[in-house]
């Protein structure tokens, strides 16, 4: 069986508006190779306020990209630029989770696997 039940991002940010007017951009893309749906609890941490949770699904054999500045793919919530945060994720299921961002202040784009257990 492939991946892992939980995954955390300790370093999640959502980037200003860069350069030659580049917009930030992150997401944590996962991936279900399992045979049934994941239900996945999402938990974003910050430094100076309560957690957020929500619950978001991933079909089986299929990969869903959540971004943290569409309240669709965080339901109903949004990553405030600027604001450190961290993100973490528990499934029912084994899944396999990678952090990205688009950093336009040097224009470059970065990825993780993140911690997972």
């Amino acid at each position: 069986m492939y991946g892992k039940k939980v995954w955390i991002f300790p370093d999640a940010e959502l980037p200003p508006e860069g350069v030659n007017c580049i917009p930030g951009h992150e997401s944590v893309i996962i991936t279900n190779v399992c045979d049934c749906e994941a239900e996945i609890i999402v938990t974003l941490i910050y430094t100076g306020r309560d957690p957020v949770r929500f619950t978001v699904t991933v079909d089986s054999m299929r990969v869903r990209c959540l971004r943290s500045n569409n309240t669709e793919d965080f339901c109903g919530h949004t990553a405030v630029e600027g604001e450190q945060y961290a993100i973490m994720l528990e499934s029912n299921v084994p899944i396999v989770a990678q952090y990205g961002r688009v950093e336009p202040r040097a224009v470059s784009f970065y990825t993780t696997p993140g911690y997972c257990e």
